[in-house]
């Protein structure tokens, strides 16, 4: 039976691929988005198909309205992108925190049976083990350092969203995205820099190319391609349990320094790796254990192998889509 679902951040990429599948299965869909760094492109013909609504997160009275005869709302408005984490740490709170109200206040008033959470891989920041299953504690080791703003945002949306649905809600899900990567990704996050960057570098003379890169490239991260992680909240959508928490992502953990060699394999271009200082506040390793998603059915089917060319070949295509400099969100 067909539902009414808001999507919050419904032109992001995560949220596009969700109204893409929602559409696909014959469900009625409202956006929510101030396309401050979401793009109505990301839905291309569906967007047709959906309510769009152009307007921020942090506007009450928008947000209600946008809540309005809705069955489920899928909040996934965010500023993302780690780079906005370091230079604009109050944007990023605001926004999580005012939104995530914002979206409680407007589920009650309208009596909205159903809230689905985005939460982060970011909230367990340096996991005690790895693969990091949904019961490792939150952490944040250093309130001064100004990336822990968006784990911050997402820890304080979680409590709001747990504690809020022990009165309301007949099914509240939070979900954990760990390393979502794909085409149109956005320019910010560390897979479409290492295309862009190898895409300029290719034609350089013969041999290994230098390729800098932040840390010893030993760190390492599960990358889940968009079209395994958008099987996984479907999933949810249709079996997750209420007050539950789901790391949704792949168990595939490859180092840092074999994305980039991969990136490179790609262009038919080897490169020589050097080493800068990590970014404050980075960890080592992050892998989800995603068991208990798997128990609902959930099995990434797409490796990095065959995901990232993918990937890659969309930033080759669309170069004259980047940004000539990339700045925060106003």
């Amino acid at each position: 039976m067909a539902k009414s679902y808001l999507v919050t951040g419904g032109s992001g990429f995560i949220g596009a691929a969700l109204v893409w599948r929602l559409v696909a299965r014959g469900d009625r869909v409202r956006v929510l988005d101030n396309l401050s760094r979401g793009n109505q492109r990301r839905l291309g013909e569906v967007v047709n198909d959906v309510e769009f609504l152009q307007a921020d997160i942090r506007d009450a009275s928008a947000v209600t309205r946008a809540a309005k005869g809705i069955d489920c709302v899928c909040h996934a408005a965010f500023v993302n992108g780690t780079q906005f984490f370091y230079s604009m740490p109050q944007l990023v709170l605001d926004v999580g925190i005012r939104g995530m109200l914002n979206v409680l206040d407007a589920c009650l008033q309208h009596d909205v049976p159903e809230l689905f959470v985005a939460s982060s891989s970011e909230v367990y920041q340096t996991p005690p083990h790895v693969p990091t299953d949904e019961t490792v504690p939150f952490s944040i080791p250093d309130p001064m350092n100004p990336r822990y703003s968006y784990a911050a945002g997402k820890i304080t949306s979680e409590m709001l969203a747990i504690n809020y649905s022990r009165t309301h809600f007949q099914r509240m899900v939070i979900f954990r995205p760990h390393n979502v990567y794909g085409p149109d990704m956005g320019w910010e996050h560390v897979v479409p820099q290492f295309v862009v960057r190898m895409n300029g570098l290719r034609r350089n003379s013969d041999g290994p190319v230098p390729f800098r890169i932040l840390g010893s490239g030993c760190e390492t991260r599960a990358f889940v391609y968009i079209d395994d992680f958008t099987d996984g909240l479907t999933l949810l959508l249709e079996r997750g349990r209420h007050r539950e928490i789901y790391n949704i992502g792949t168990d595939e953990e490859v180092t840092i320094a074999d994305l980039a060699q991969q990136t490179a394999a790609y262009f038919g271009r080897e490169i020589e790796i050097h080493s800068d200082p990590p970014a404050a506040g980075s960890t080592l390793r992050r892998c989800p254990n995603i068991a208990k998603l798997a128990s609902l059915g959930y099995s990434p089917k797409i490796e990095l192998a065959r995901g990232l060319p993918l990937t890659a070949r969309w930033y080759v295509e669309n170069a004259h889509l980047a940004p000539p400099e990339t700045s925060p969100p106003v």
